[in-house]
Protein backbone atom coordinates (compact mmCIF):
# COMPACT_ATOMS: atom_id res chain seq x y z
CA UNK A 1 0.00 0.00 0.00
CA UNK A 2 1.25 3.48 -0.89
CA UNK A 3 0.14 4.76 2.53
CA UNK A 4 2.62 2.37 4.16
CA UNK A 5 5.44 4.43 2.65
CA UNK A 6 3.76 7.87 2.45
CA UNK A 7 1.28 7.96 5.37
CA UNK A 8 -0.64 11.08 4.30
CA UNK A 9 -2.13 8.95 1.51
CA UNK A 10 -4.14 7.21 4.20
CA UNK A 11 -5.52 10.42 5.73
CA UNK A 12 -9.25 10.95 5.30
CA UNK A 13 -11.25 14.10 6.05
CA UNK A 14 -15.01 13.84 5.53
CA UNK A 15 -18.09 16.02 5.82
CA UNK A 16 -21.71 15.23 5.06
CA UNK A 17 -21.26 15.97 1.35
CA UNK A 18 -17.50 15.80 0.76
CA UNK A 19 -14.61 13.36 0.92
CA UNK A 20 -11.11 14.88 1.06
CA UNK A 21 -8.00 12.80 0.42
CA UNK A 22 -4.76 12.76 -1.50
CA UNK A 23 -5.79 11.65 -5.00
CA UNK A 24 -4.45 8.50 -6.59
CA UNK A 25 -3.20 8.66 -10.19
CA UNK A 26 -6.64 8.19 -11.73
CA UNK A 27 -8.24 10.75 -9.44
CA UNK A 28 -5.43 13.21 -10.10
CA UNK A 29 -6.01 12.86 -13.83
CA UNK A 30 -9.73 13.52 -13.29
CA UNK A 31 -8.94 16.65 -11.26
CA UNK A 32 -6.60 17.85 -14.00
CA UNK A 33 -9.33 17.35 -16.59
CA UNK A 34 -11.77 19.27 -14.40
CA UNK A 35 -9.34 22.20 -14.13
CA UNK A 36 -8.90 22.12 -17.90
CA UNK A 37 -12.62 22.90 -18.23
CA UNK A 38 -12.14 26.08 -16.16
CA UNK A 39 -12.07 27.11 -12.51
CA UNK A 40 -13.26 30.72 -12.79
CA UNK A 41 -15.03 32.97 -15.24
CA UNK A 42 -13.04 34.29 -18.23
CA UNK A 43 -11.32 37.58 -17.46
CA UNK A 44 -11.04 36.94 -13.72
CA UNK A 45 -7.58 36.68 -12.11
CA UNK A 46 -8.21 35.37 -8.59
CA UNK A 47 -4.79 33.76 -8.00
CA UNK A 48 -1.46 35.43 -7.40
CA UNK A 49 0.27 32.57 -9.20
CA UNK A 50 -1.37 32.74 -12.65
CA UNK A 51 -1.68 28.98 -13.10
CA UNK A 52 -5.15 29.21 -14.64
CA UNK A 53 -4.30 31.71 -17.38
CA UNK A 54 -3.07 29.27 -20.02
CA UNK A 55 -5.18 27.02 -22.20
CA UNK A 56 -6.94 23.85 -21.03
CA UNK A 57 -3.90 21.61 -21.50
CA UNK A 58 -1.67 23.97 -19.52
CA UNK A 59 -4.19 24.23 -16.67
CA UNK A 60 -4.30 20.45 -16.46
CA UNK A 61 -0.53 20.20 -16.37
CA UNK A 62 -0.34 22.87 -13.66
CA UNK A 63 -2.55 20.72 -11.43
CA UNK A 64 -0.19 17.79 -11.95
CA UNK A 65 2.93 19.91 -11.37
CA UNK A 66 1.51 21.44 -8.21
CA UNK A 67 0.49 18.08 -6.76
CA UNK A 68 3.82 16.43 -7.46
CA UNK A 69 5.77 19.46 -6.18
CA UNK A 70 3.85 19.40 -2.89
CA UNK A 71 4.63 15.71 -2.42
CA UNK A 72 8.29 16.02 -3.38
CA UNK A 73 8.88 19.12 -1.25
CA UNK A 74 7.25 17.86 1.95
CA UNK A 75 9.22 18.47 5.13
CA UNK A 76 7.91 18.65 8.72
CA UNK A 77 8.96 22.31 8.86
CA UNK A 78 7.36 23.22 5.53
CA UNK A 79 4.52 21.21 4.09
CA UNK A 80 1.53 21.51 1.79
CA UNK A 81 -1.32 19.01 1.98
CA UNK A 82 -3.18 19.23 -1.33
CA UNK A 83 -6.37 17.21 -0.90
CA UNK A 84 -8.70 16.31 -3.69
CA UNK A 85 -12.32 17.23 -2.98
CA UNK A 86 -14.80 14.53 -4.01
CA UNK A 87 -18.45 13.67 -3.53
CA UNK A 88 -19.20 10.46 -1.63
CA UNK A 89 -19.54 8.62 -4.94
CA UNK A 90 -16.13 9.84 -6.12
CA UNK A 91 -17.00 12.73 -8.44
CA UNK A 92 -14.09 15.24 -8.45
CA UNK A 93 -15.01 18.79 -7.45
CA UNK A 94 -11.62 20.50 -6.98
CA UNK A 95 -8.74 20.75 -4.52
CA UNK A 96 -8.09 22.39 -1.17
CA UNK A 97 -4.59 22.83 0.24
CA UNK A 98 -3.53 23.27 3.84
CA UNK A 99 -0.01 24.70 4.30
CA UNK A 100 2.26 25.01 7.30
CA UNK A 101 5.67 26.65 7.69
CA UNK A 102 7.41 25.78 10.97
CA UNK A 103 3.99 24.57 12.10
CA UNK A 104 5.40 22.68 15.07
CA UNK A 105 6.57 26.03 16.48
CA UNK A 106 4.19 28.75 15.25
CA UNK A 107 1.06 26.60 14.84
CA UNK A 108 -0.29 28.68 11.95
CA UNK A 109 -1.74 27.39 8.69
CA UNK A 110 -2.72 28.86 5.37
CA UNK A 111 -5.32 27.59 2.95
CA UNK A 112 -5.93 27.82 -0.78
CA UNK A 113 -8.42 26.08 -3.04
CA UNK A 114 -10.08 25.83 -6.41
CA UNK A 115 -13.28 24.23 -7.65
CA UNK A 116 -14.32 23.30 -11.14
CA UNK A 117 -16.42 26.14 -12.54
CA UNK A 118 -19.49 23.94 -12.87
CA UNK A 119 -19.38 23.23 -9.12
CA UNK A 120 -19.42 26.86 -7.98
CA UNK A 121 -22.21 28.40 -5.90
CA UNK A 122 -23.19 25.17 -4.17
CA UNK A 123 -21.44 25.77 -0.86
CA UNK A 124 -18.67 23.28 -1.58
CA UNK A 125 -15.92 25.86 -1.10
CA UNK A 126 -17.06 26.77 2.39
CA UNK A 127 -17.53 23.11 3.33
CA UNK A 128 -14.10 22.08 2.02
CA UNK A 129 -12.33 24.90 3.85
CA UNK A 130 -14.26 24.07 7.02
CA UNK A 131 -13.01 20.50 6.71
CA UNK A 132 -9.31 21.39 6.52
CA UNK A 133 -9.68 24.02 9.25
CA UNK A 134 -11.20 21.35 11.49
CA UNK A 135 -8.18 19.18 10.75
CA UNK A 136 -5.88 22.06 11.66
CA UNK A 137 -7.62 23.39 14.78
CA UNK A 138 -9.31 20.33 16.25
CA UNK A 139 -6.72 17.67 15.44
CA UNK A 140 -3.35 19.36 14.88
CA UNK A 141 -3.59 22.12 17.49
CA UNK A 142 -3.37 25.16 15.21
CA UNK A 143 -3.42 28.61 16.84
CA UNK A 144 -4.52 30.53 13.75
CA UNK A 145 -5.31 30.29 10.06
CA UNK A 146 -4.28 32.96 7.58
CA UNK A 147 -5.78 33.78 4.20
CA UNK A 148 -4.59 36.36 1.68
CA UNK A 149 -7.13 37.27 -0.96
CA UNK A 150 -7.57 39.99 -3.56
CA UNK A 151 -10.19 42.59 -2.59
CA UNK A 152 -12.26 41.77 -5.70
CA UNK A 153 -12.27 37.99 -5.07
CA UNK A 154 -15.74 38.16 -3.59
CA UNK A 155 -16.28 34.41 -3.40
CA UNK A 156 -13.20 33.77 -1.28
CA UNK A 157 -13.84 36.88 0.80
CA UNK A 158 -17.36 35.61 1.49
CA UNK A 159 -16.14 32.18 2.59
CA UNK A 160 -13.66 33.79 4.97
CA UNK A 161 -16.29 36.04 6.51
CA UNK A 162 -18.70 33.15 7.02
CA UNK A 163 -16.01 31.17 8.82
CA UNK A 164 -15.07 33.99 11.19
CA UNK A 165 -11.86 35.37 9.68
CA UNK A 166 -11.10 38.94 10.69
CA UNK A 167 -9.01 41.67 8.99
CA UNK A 168 -5.30 41.42 9.75
CA UNK A 169 -3.78 44.06 7.48
CA UNK A 170 -2.71 43.87 3.86
CA UNK A 171 0.14 42.35 1.87
CA UNK A 172 1.76 43.38 -1.41
CA UNK A 173 3.14 41.13 -4.13
CA UNK A 174 4.44 41.62 -7.66
CA UNK A 175 2.82 39.98 -10.68
CA UNK A 176 3.77 40.79 -14.27
CA UNK A 177 5.46 44.02 -13.16
CA UNK A 178 2.40 45.19 -11.23
CA UNK A 179 2.11 45.61 -7.45
CA UNK A 180 -0.97 43.79 -6.23
CA UNK A 181 -2.64 44.25 -2.86
CA UNK A 182 -4.22 41.40 -0.96
CA UNK A 183 -6.38 41.58 2.13
CA UNK A 184 -4.82 39.53 4.91
CA UNK A 185 -7.46 37.76 6.99
CA UNK A 186 -6.91 35.74 10.16
CA UNK A 187 -9.02 33.15 11.97
CA UNK A 188 -7.95 32.59 15.56
CA UNK A 189 -8.32 29.39 17.53
CA UNK A 190 -10.55 31.21 20.02
CA UNK A 191 -12.94 32.33 17.29
CA UNK A 192 -12.96 28.86 15.70
CA UNK A 193 -13.82 27.19 19.01
CA UNK A 194 -16.50 29.78 19.82
CA UNK A 195 -18.48 29.07 16.64
CA UNK A 196 -20.47 25.98 15.71
CA UNK A 197 -19.38 23.99 12.67
CA UNK A 198 -20.77 21.05 10.72
CA UNK A 199 -19.48 17.65 11.72
CA UNK A 200 -16.06 16.81 10.25
CA UNK A 201 -14.63 13.31 10.56
CA UNK A 202 -10.87 12.75 10.42
CA UNK A 203 -9.44 9.25 10.07
CA UNK A 204 -5.92 7.77 10.02
CA UNK A 205 -4.21 10.90 11.26
CA UNK A 206 -2.17 9.12 13.92
CA UNK A 207 -0.13 7.35 11.25
CA UNK A 208 1.08 10.68 9.83
CA UNK A 209 0.79 13.17 12.71
CA UNK A 210 4.57 13.49 13.00
CA UNK A 211 4.72 14.55 9.35
CA UNK A 212 2.97 17.79 10.32
CA UNK A 213 4.66 18.56 13.60
CA UNK A 214 8.09 16.90 13.39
Amino acid sequence: MLADHWPTYGLRVETERLRLRLPDDGELAALASLAAEGVHEPGERPFLTPWTEGGPDERAREVLRGHWADLAGWRPDRWALGLGVFTPDGEPLGQVTLRGDDFGVVREVRTSSWLGLRHHRRGYGTEARTAVLALAFDHLGARSALSEVFPDNHASQGVSRRLGYEPDGVSWDARDGEALRSDRLRLTRERWLADEHPDVRVARLDACRDWFIG
